[in-house]
């Protein structure tokens, strides 16, 4: 495999003298690709290469990528490392998404893009991809994204020698007068070799030569024909025919050759041959004319008479694969059109046309039949690259896609101009010919116009002109530009006091005109406290739904309204939010009963209104108050006597709650009067209070006690004794405690008294003892003067004895500057005994 590669240089180098590019392109020798190159024209002239040094030079100046591959090369072969010639990064390969774009369908070469090469795709048959043109080149783009890169590539498909040269007849049969004369020449046609260069037709040979002899010409095009030449008299006598072999052989290595049979037959004298009017023909015609059309009318004239007169037209072999498209008339010379004229596939045509005699005799004319271009092209659009979707702040003149319009026909017929709406804030320019990028001419809102259809429209300027719309769908992504909005500014709802934990108040709504997890708004509560308290105690917010929750049971009593923040936001990054203010109002249940506030019940003692027996009708007595600490209707009250020691008597306003007489007080009345008033609120279901009033009809006060006295002091009795069992009880327990505490602290002590005095054996001195903070009786410490009280208590205080004894001449202990004195064993006995002996009474010590 050859491969030739071309670096970018700077455009300035085409304008450097032609002395630079020789430089230049010596330099170039020392390349291992030029090298390669060079060996490819060993044999040929040393001007031809210089020659061909200067034009690889001028394609490195156009910065183009060149490759030269064999055709037939197995599917896989690698023709180029892309990647190495192009300077780039396989990562920018992968990244860019690189791919090959080509304007026919069929792709001969692939890319792999893991190893940046370009590889064989497809089987190159180069005479089925150029047939005779050379060089054969396959022409592409390599495109790569982000940013959107493009790159040409040229491969050259060199020639193999795969192809033998072949005739289109098995046998040729001449018919040759026996008057012919040596030196008449006998067209054999051409054979044909689709390869080219020296794998191409090359010589022929024909065997016996006895009579014949062979004569390769050339046509203007370079194609070789054979002609057989008379050397030497026909005797058709001696032999009536001769059996001849063509053989072809091409150039190639090794050497490839066909074969075809020649039968002249021997004639009587035919000494005239057809003769054309014209050597060359040359006409004009239109692409896509019928079929029947006369295209020209061809003329050959011979000399002879009769039969051998008589000339018959038709096409040589040299207009093998032309002749489809036309038909000749054999007798008339009449060329028609027998197939679909094309200028796209070719613009000209060449015919040979031979006319001959009955005598075998024959000539060729050539016929150049011109095809002028009609404008039957449309243009074709190719997207070859396409954002979708694009961010919707995409930033003014991002490129959003490329695209290939192109347009068979020629001249007028091919320019083009491409359009779209000017009410669409897109535009299309032109980056290169055939290339056409589409791009943002300013911001876009997906919020208000979210898709977009683009219509691209090319038109040529053939008359009639042709065009082609391309429809893009162009959708733009969503940004998180909006921040969510409540549907209210402020949201006001009413509860009922005494609900549950968990009830649902109502709800929030907010939305978002953004889309997908842009619009996607969650609820939250703002932290403010509400008297001090959290909100969250108060009030909790479902994320989703925006349901607000009561979480406490409210008390109208205590809180009648409050008010608090929620805050929504979506789930862009980052997040937009927005507040509003919700204010919930607590609404009042009957859920408290009516509270009285007079007469003020007690248990202590037994509260009277006094009524004097002379009091007339309507006699105020008393007036119940009460009050409701609900409101509205709740805290309506209403006031009725619900029990009466004598109901005639008094009666209770139903509005005011006044106690008044309702006829005269008489002597016969008891003087005890006890009235029960019950005072009820207007609630659905109401709540009532009861109360107790006691009534005394009497006209002095002695008499009222004498009256109640009973109920007083039975009443006292009772309560002072229940005091007084409570206290003795207290004092019993405290003393059993005391008791206990003292008696195990009187053993200790003595315990660790006695274990002192036996370790001393008695013969150690007296170790002085110093009690903290006790004093001699002289005056000189703390403790100054004792006295002893006895004390007798009894259950009744009035009949307690407090009995004084004499001061006591000594101290228990004493201690002053001369000398410490501890009591001896017998002295302690002593004053043990002498303590349990006061049984009667209680020993009280106080300092003076």
């Amino acid at each position: 495999m050859l491969a030739l590669r071309y670096r970018r240089v700077f455009s300035s180098v085409i304008f450097i003298n032609h002395l630079s590019f020789f430089v230049y392109g010596m330099a170039i020798l020392c390349c291992e690709d030029t090298k390669r190159t060079i060996s490819m024209l060993r044999g040929r002239t040393w001007q031809t290469q210089i020659l061909v040094l200067f034009f690889l030079v001028l394609e490195v100046a156009h910065g183009q990528v060149r490759y030269s591959i064999p055709e037939e090369m197995a599917k896989g072969s690698v023709v180029g490392n892309i990647v190495q010639d192009l300077g780039l990064d396989i990562k920018r390969l992968k990244s860019g998404r690189a791919r090959i774009f080509t304007e026919d369908s069929r792709e001969y070469i692939g890319l792999n893009a893991d190893k940046g090469t370009l590889v064989v795709k497809e089987r190159i048959d180069r005479e089925e991809l150029c047939a005779q043109v050379t060089p054969c080149s396959l022409h592409f783009q390599i495109i790569i994204d982000n940013p959107m890169e493009l790159h040409r590539v040229d491969v050259e498909i060199t020639d193999i020698n795969d192809n033998a040269p072949i005739f289109m007849k098995k046998e040729m049969t001449f018919q040759i007068s026996e008057s012919a004369l040596p030196g008449a020449r006998y067209s054999l046609g051409s054979a044909k070799d689709p390869d080219v260069a020296l794998n191409a037709l090359q010589t022929y040979t024909l065997h016996p030569t006895d009579f014949f002899a062979l004569k390769t010409q050339s046509r203007p095009d370079g194609t070789k024909y054979a002609e057989m030449v008379l050397t030497a008299p026909l005797d058709r006598e001696n032999s009536e025919d001769h059996k001849l072999l063509l053989t072809a052989y091409d150039g190639g290595s090794p050497q490839k050759s066909g074969t075809v049979k020649i039968h002249v037959i021997v004639l009587d004298a035919n000494d005239n041959a057809p003769v054309f009017t014209q050597a060359v023909y040359r006409v004009s015609v239109s692409e896509n004319s019928s079929k029947g059309s006369v295209v020209l009318i061809v003329s050959a004239t011979d000399a002879d008479q009769g039969t051998y007169g008589q000339v018959t037209y038709s096409f040589s072999q040299s207009s093998d694969g032309v002749s489809d498209l036309f038909d000749v008339d054999a007798n008339t010379g009449s060329i028609t059109i027998n197939g679909l004229i094309d200028f796209e596939k070719s613009k000209t045509y060449e015919l040979h046309v031979e006319a001959t005699d009955k005598g075998g005799l024959t000539d060729t004319s050539k016929v150049l039949i011109d095809v002028t271009d009609v404008n039957d092209n449309a243009p074709v659009i190719s997207v070859i690259s396409f954002s979708n979707p694009i961010p919707e702040n995409a930033a003014p003149e991002t490129v959003i896609a490329m695209l290939n319009i192109k347009d068979l026909d020629s001249d007028k017929n091919g320019r083009l101009k491409c359009t779209i709406d000017s009410n669409l804030p897109f535009q299309i320019k032109t980056s290169s010919p055939n290339f056409y990028s589409l791009i943002t001419d300013e911001s876009l809102d997906r919020e208000r116009i979210s898709e977009y259809n683009i219509t691209i429209t090319a038109t040529d300027e053939g008359s009639p002109a042709l065009s082609t719309n391309k429809t893009l769908t162009l959708k733009i992504s969503d940004v998180n530009d909006n921040a969510p909005v409540f549907r209210q500014q402020i949201y006001s709802s009413y509860i009922t006091e005494n609900n549950s934990p968990g009830l649902s108040i109502f709800s929030v709504e907010a939305f978002d005109k953004d889309s997908g997890n842009n619009a996607r708004v969650s609820f939250y509560l703002d932290d403010i406290n509400v008297d001090g308290v959290s909100t969250a105690d108060y009030v909790s917010v479902n994320a989703e739904s925006g349901v607000i929750l009561a979480a406490r049971s409210f008390d109208y009593e205590q809180i009648k309204e409050f008010q608090f923040r929620v805050k929504v936001q979506d789930g862009g990054s980052p997040p937009l939010s927005s507040n509003v203010t919700v204010k919930i109002i607590i609404q009042d249940q009957n859920d408290n009963a009516p509270q009285i506030l007079y007469p003020v019940q007690t248990s202590g003692s037994l509260v009277a209104e006094i009524v004097p027996r002379s009091a007339d009708m309507g006699y105020l007595v008393s007036k119940v108050v009460a009050v409701d600490v609900d409101s509205g209707q709740n805290a309506w009250l209403s006031y009725k006597l619900q029990k009466a020691t004598d109901r005639a008597l008094f009666e209770v306003g139903a509005q005011n709650g006044e106690i008044r007489t309702i006829r005269q007080v008489t002597d016969k009345d008891a003087v005890k009067q006890k009235l029960i008033v019950v005072v009820e609120d207007n609630g659905q279901p109401s709540r009532s209070a009861t109360v107790s009033v006691n009534v005394a009809l009497a006209d002095s006060f002695p008499e009222i006690l004498s009256e109640f006295n009973d109920f007083t002091h039975g009443k006292e009795y009772n309560d002072n004794l229940t005091f007084y069992l409570v206290l003795a009880l207290a004092v019993v327990s405290f003393l059993f405690i005391v008791s206990i505490i003292a008696i195990l602290s009187v053993k200790c002590y003595r315990w660790r008294r006695e274990r002192m005095f036996c370790k001393s054996n008695g013969n150690l001195p007296v170790i002085p003892y110093y009690p903290p903070l006790y004093a001699d009786v002289g005056g000189t410490g703390t403790l100054q003067h004792v006295y002893n009280y006895e004390v007798c208590r009894t259950t009744d205080s009035r009949k307690s004895d407090l009995k004084y004894n004499r001061p006591c001449s000594q101290s228990i202990i004493s201690l002053d500057s001369a000398g410490t004195q501890t009591l001896t064993h017998r002295q302690m006995d002593k004053l043990s005994l002498e303590d349990s002996e006061k049984v009667s009474g209680v020993w009280v010590t106080m300092r003076k």
